[in-house]
């Protein structure tokens, strides 16, 4: 535990060391909560569900923005080899960058708690489906993380880990929209319905939006990211003992 706490301190003060991690989360919060307040001055409904709505499109840019130094830098800068002598598992190296990653992701979803406070001062809103909003908002970062952190580890450059960490999470978003898994069932029968169940995020995004917590959605959220993880520390003990 202390050798992630170590890593961790080192990953997320390394974010604040330059005004890159400044400029992700003021523009992370102008266009979420831009996207928000339209629509909430012009219906006047006292709920967060358009917020929530648009977050799995949205990190799909985010997440592997912030994502893609977490490996490729240590690669670049050559600091990687480093990291794999120092007298910790490769697992504790890994863990410290992704919970250091996501304490910054949460540190811009913390950002955003004005909202809710407005909603509950203004009028009545569900704060259960708020909270379960949140919950979804926190899993669905977490997944979209955990394949970042392991696109990250692919390759060198960090601007080729955002593009391929965007296109692995426009997959996992895309294969779980109704109109998608339809066409892909309609060349190969049951595959995309197929698809949409095991690996399409949307349904169990959609039903913690709603505020509905089931067993199902949560299993879905944390066993993939821990298979994610564990490519990571399966690549990475390649790399080590290559």
């Amino acid at each position: 535990m202390d050798n992630i706490k170590t890593i961790f301190r080192r990953e997320f003060a390394a974010y604040f060391n330059s005004p890159i991690a400044y400029i992700f989360i003021i523009v992370f919060l102008v266009l979420n909560c831009g996207l928000f307040m339209t629509p909430f001055f012009l219906q006047g409904m006292a709920d967060m569900r358009d917020f929530f709505g648009n977050l799995p499109l949205f990190l799909i840019f985010f997440i592997p923005a912030v994502s893609m130094r977490l490996w490729a830098e240590d690669q670049r800068n050559g600091t990687f080899e480093l990291l794999m002598t120092l007298p910790m598992k490769s697992s504790e190296v890994m863990l410290g960058k992704y919970f250091a990653a996501m304490a910054f992701y949460m540190t811009a979803l913390i950002a955003t708690l004005p909202i809710p406070i407005m909603l509950i001062v203004l009028g009545n809103p569900d704060v259960g489906a708020i909270l379960s909003g949140y919950l979804g908002a926190l899993l669905l970062g977490g997944l979209y993380m955990s394949v970042g952190i392991f696109t990250s580890g692919l390759l060198k450059d960090q601007i080729s880990a955002f593009i391929l960490g965007m296109l692995a999470c426009f997959v996992l978003f895309l294969i779980g929209i109704p109109t998608v898994s339809a066409t892909i069932d309609g060349w190969i029968g049951g595959l995309g319905s197929l698809l949409a169940e095991s690996l399409g995020l949307m349904g169990h995004y959609q039903s913690l939006q709603r505020g509905v917590l089931e067993l199902g959605d949560l299993s879905y959220f944390l066993a993939l990211t821990v298979v994610f993880l564990m490519l990571n520390n399966l690549w990475l003990e390649g790399r080590k003992h290559g």
